[in-house]
């Protein structure tokens, strides 16, 4: 993995982009996809946890793009996320291109074309450096979760499926 000088169009949208905020840190070409967490970590050399995806939702009260940056490793609770945003439908590839400008497996946490809802899994706070898409399947870059959370203007949140550990509260 380097950072590339020739990026497709997409990616060099976000690098463009990152240059101008003042984002140190290149946009990276995967060997092989990023589309999952799982294959951006294999391509990274870190842990899936470390790697923030973003999942796209359509709130149902006006049609808003609301985007969750979740960590790798976790299941996006939906009911929560409902519960701080309004009811929410599916995403489709087409609402998702429309409102981001970016297509499944490479949405950008920024630089949408619509205004997006944005949250934040609060489990990426944990990290020193984390991997975000960067426009394209098999671009990315590193950010820390302060700079994702001042490049998206987003709250940190609890989002995760979380399993029941031991008995319930008597």
């Amino acid at each position: 993995m380097k950072p590339e000088t020739r990026l497709p169009e997409s990616a060099q949208r976000v690098a463009d982009m990152l240059r101008r905020i003042g984002h140190g840190q290149p946009v990276v070409l995967l060997p092989a996809s990023g589309r999952t967490s799982a294959e951006a970590a294999a391509g990274l050399g870190c842990r899936v946890a470390e790697i923030a995806k973003s999942i796209i939702f359509r709130r149902l009260a006006d049609d808003t793009a609301v985007m969750v940056v979740a960590s790798g490793a976790n299941r996006v609770d939906e009911g929560k996320v409902a519960a701080l945003v309004g009811s929410l439908g599916k995403a489709d590839a087409s609402f998702v291109r429309t409102h981001t400008g970016y297509a499944i497996g490479g949405v950008c946490p920024i630089g949408h074309l619509r205004e997006t809802l944005v949250l934040v899994d609060e489990d990426l706070l944990g990290f020193a450096r984390i991997w975000a898409a960067a426009g394209h399947p098999h671009a990315v870059f590193a950010l820390s979760p302060q700079e994702l959370l001042a490049m998206t203007g987003a709250q940190a949140v609890d989002v995760a499926c979380r399993d029941a550990i031991g008995p319930p509260p008597a």
